[in-house]
Formats: structure tokens, sequence, C-alpha cells
């Protein structure tokens, strides 16, 4: 992912994160995942969580993994849109 997106994704979660009065992962990763599919477009998805495993196909350029304070960790990575037929 490049450092532009990289940049915006952490701020945005901690801006997120920052605001809630309670910790909620839902509505950190749906924010991450509407704030990412308007900038840079559809399909993005997220995960939150204090531990987890994950395997997945992300599109080139398209995947990211940070933590905040060395207690929640965030997955941010974008699929390919097909149209059905």
């Amino acid at each position: 992912m490049p450092p532009f997106m990289q940049i915006y994704a952490v701020e945005s979660a901690r801006k997120t994160y920052d605001s809630l009065e309670k910790f909620n992962s839902e509505t950190l990763d749906l924010t991450l995942i509407k704030e990412f599919d308007g900038v840079y477009g559809p399909a993005w998805h997220c995960i939150v969580g204090t531990s987890f495993g994950s395997f997945m196909t992300h599109s080139v350029s398209g995947f990211m993994y940070f933590s905040m304070d060395q207690k929640l960790y965030i997955l941010l990575f974008k699929t390919t849109v097909q149209r059905a037929d």
C-alpha cells in the first residue's frame, strides 16, 4: 500500500478510535471501510481485534496491517470487484 494510503488509514483509525466513548470494533471497521470505499473505490474490507488470524486474496497495493497502542490490530484490504453477469 502506498505511503499516503497508510498515513490516511492510521489517521482515520486514530480519529475514529479517539472519538468513541466506548470502544466498538464494528464502528471502527465500518468507518474505515466507508472512508476507503469513498476515497479509493470499492471493495475494501476491515478486521479489527486484539487477536485474530487471516488468509485472504487482496488486490495489488491493497493490504495493510497495523496496531494501535500495541493492543488493537487492524487489517485493511481491498478485493477486486467483478460484475455479475
